[in-house]
C-alpha cells in the first residue's frame, strides 16, 4: 500500500490543481481509486436547519459534476446525526466513519437510496471549516465490507485539503445565494424586465395576443390569478408580466416550484420555522410568504401540493396571515398569489386530490396559455429569438433558418411547447458550423410531417408553410394598425419597402 505522506501529497496536488471543484475532485478520484476501493465519491454539505444533506459535487471514473441535490433525512437518519453531533462535540467522533454495510447505517442508507446507489461500503471523512463540522467527503465501493482500518488511516490524511475545498465551495454557494436573493427581491431585474415585458414578449401581436390583453386587464388588480396550460408554454413568463404590470412591481417577485420541494420541507419553505422547531433548526428562518411581502408569490405546479398544505394555503388566502413552523405568533402578510398548473384541476377535484374551496379561491381570474401547436404563427419569431440568443452566447455567426428547416419547425407538433423549441434551437446552434441552420441541423425535431388528424380536419391550427404564416402575420398586423404600413413594418421588424414588395406579391396571387 502507498505511504501516507505520498498519498497525501499526490491527492492534494490533484484537488488543488483546478479552480473548478468538480474537475479537482475528478482528478483526485482517479488517483485515490488506484489505492482504495472506489466506485464514486461525493462532497457533501450538512444542512442542519433543514435536517438534510446537500450533495455539492460527485465524481467517478467518467468525470466530475457540480450538484445541488438536497436529501432530507429519514427519522432514523436524523436521530443518528444528532448522536454523531454529540460525539463530535465531545471529541469522540472517529477521524473516518467506516461503514461496512450501508443497509445497517441509517444516514448512509438514506443518502445512497436517494442517489439511486446500490448497497455499498462507505468511508465518510468529516470536513471542518472554522472549527465547525460542515460536511463530509464520502467514498463508496459497491458490495459489503470493502474497506479496512488501513484504508481509513490513508483516507484520513485528506481531511485538511478537502476542508479547504469545502470552504471554497461554501463561499461559491454564498455568492449564488446572494445573487438569488437579489433576483428574488427584484432590486434591479424588475425595472429591466418591466422594459422588456408587455409588447416585447414574443407572440404578443399574434398567438399570445388574447392572453396579453387579459394580462393587461388583470395585472392592475389585487385578485389571485390561476395560469393553466401544458408544460413548457411559458407560464412563468406571464406570471412575471402580471407582477410587472401591477402596483406591486417594485416589490419582490418570489417563484416557488411546489413540485420540486420535498413535502417534508414545503411547510418550512413557505411559512418559515422557529429556532428549535425540529431537529437541526438552529435558527429562525423566514419563509417565502414573508420574502414576498408587498409583492407577488408565484406558486408553480400548485396541483403537486398535498391536501394538508392546501388547507394551510387556503387559510393564508382568507386570513392574510401565517404562523411559522414551531411558532405561535401570527404574522400578517401582504402577498398577491399567482398560481400555475399543467393539470385539469376540475379532474383533480373529482379524484379527491385538490380542494374545491381552494380552487375557487385561486380561480378568481383564470388565464389559459395556448400550446405552441395552437399558435404556430409565433414559431418563426420564437425560433429566431432563440437563435440570436444562443448564437451570441456561443459566439457564432448564425443568421437564420433555411426555408426547409423553418418548415420542419412549423410542422412539428411540439409536445414540449416553447421549452422544447428552445432546446431544439440551442442544440442546432451548438452543433452547426454554417451561417444558416438547415433541416439536417434539426434531427430531433422529427421528419417534418404534421399530424394527419390536423391536416384532415382542416383545423385553423393545422401546419402551414412559412410563406402562409408570414402572409397571415403581415395581414393581421396591418389590420391591428388600421392599415398604417409604417407602424406595421416597425412591429414586424422589416422595412417599409420590404412590406410594400410583399403586399404587391400577395395582390398578384389573388
Amino acid at each position: 500500500m502507498v505511504g501516507e505522506n505520498e498519498f497525501f501529497r499526490k491527492a492534494t496536488l490533484r484537488i488543488c490543481g483546478s479552480l473548478e471543484i468538480e474537475e479537482g475532485l475528478r482528478s483526485c478520484f482517479q488517483y485515490i481509486s488506484q489505492h482504495l476501493p472506489a466506485d464514486r465519491i461525493y462532497l457533501e454539505r450538512n444542512e442542519p436547519d433543514l435536517a438534510s444533506m446537500r450533495i455539492v459535487v460527485r465524481a467517478d471514473a467518467t468525470g466530475g459534476e457540480r450538484m445541488d441535490q438536497l436529501i432530507p433525512y429519514t427519522e432514523e437518519a436524523r436521530a443518528a446525526m444528532v448522536e454523531a453531533a454529540e460525539l463530535w462535540r465531545k471529541g469522540a467522533f472517529p477521524p473516518v466513519f467506516l461503514v461496512g454495510r450501508s443497509e445497517e447505517e441509517p444516514v448512509t442508507q438514506c443518502i445512497l437510496s436517494a442517489l439511486g446507489e446500490p448497497p455499498s461500503s462507505a468511508m465518510s471523512l468529516p470536513l471542518v471549516v472554522g472549527g465547525r463540522l460542515v460536511g463530509a467527503l464520502a467514498i463508496i465501493a459497491e458490495g459489503d465490507d470493502r474497506y479496512t482500518e488501513d484504508h481509513a488511516r490513508l483516507y484520513a490524511t485528506l481531511r485538511e485539503p478537502f476542508s479547504v475545498a469545502m470552504s471554497n465551495a461554501l463561499e461559491h454557494q454564498e455568492v449564488v445565494r446572494l445573487k438569488d436573493r437579489l433576483a428574488d427581491n427584484n432590486l434591479y431585474l424588475n425595472r429591466e424586465l418591466l422594459r422588456l415585458s408587455g409588447d416585447e414578449i414574443v407572440g404578443v401581436d399574434f398567438g399570445l395576443r388574447d392572453v396579453m390583453r387579459q394580462v393587461r386587464q388583470v395585472a392592475p388588480t389585487e385578485s389571485p390569478v390561476l395560469l393553466q396550460g401544458e408544460t413548457g408554454v411559458g407560464k412563468d413568463v406571464i406570471a412575471n408580466a402580471i407582477h410587472l404590470g401591477s402596483p406591486r412591481r417594485d416589490g419582490p417577485f418570489i417563484p416557488v416550484n411546489c413540485g420540486a420541494i420535498p413535502e417534508t420541507l414545503l411547510d418550512s419553505e413557505l411559512f418559515g420555522h422557529e429556532k428549535g422547531a425540529f431537529t437541526g433548526a438552529h435558527r429562525q428562518k423566514e419563509g417565502r410568504f414573508r420574502q414576498a411581502h408587498s409583492g407577488s408569490l408565484f406558486l408553480d405546479e400548485i396541483s403537486e401540493m398535498s391536501l394538508a398544505m392546501q388547507v394551510k394555503l387556503l387559510r393564508v388566502l382568507q386570513e392574510r396571515e401565517i404562523t411559522r413552523v414551531g411558532g405561535e405568533d401570527v404574522i400578517p402578510v401582504d402577498v398577491r398569489i399567482i398560481a400555475a398548473t399543467n393539470r385539469d384541476l376540475i379532474d383533480e377535484i373529482r379524484e379527491g386530490r385538490f380542494r374545491e374551496d381552494l380552487y375557487y379561491r385561486l380561480n378568481v381570474v383564470s388565464l389559459r396559455m395556448p400550446p405552441l401547436r395552437e399558435r404556430r404563427e409565433d414559431i418563426p419569431l420564437l425560433a429566431q429569438h432563440f437563435l440570436e440568443r444562443f448564437a451570441e452566447a456561443n459566439r457564432k455567426d448564425i443568421r437564420g433558418f433555411a426555408p426547409r428547416a423553418m418548415d420542419r419547425l412549423l410542422r412539428h407538433p411540439w409536445p414540449g411547447n416553447v421549452r422544447e423549441l428552445m432546446n431544439a434551437v440551442e442544440r442546432a446552434v451548438v452543433l452547426s458550423r454554417a451561417e444558416i441552420l438547415t433541416e439536417e441541423d434539426l434531427p430531433a425535431v422529427g421528419d417534418g410531417n404534421g399530424s394527419r388528424e390536423e391536416e384532415a380536419d382542416g383545423s385553423p391550427h393545422a401546419p402551414r408553410s412559412l410563406e402562409e404564416v408570414e402572409k397571415a402575420a403581415i395581414l393581421e398586423t396591418l389590420k391591428e394598425t388600421g392599415g398604417n404600413k409604417s407602424e406595421a413594418a416597425r412591429r414586424l421588424g422589416i422595412t417599409r419597402k420590404t412590406l410594400h414588395k410583399k403586399l404587391k406579391a400577395y395582390e398578384s396571387e389573388s
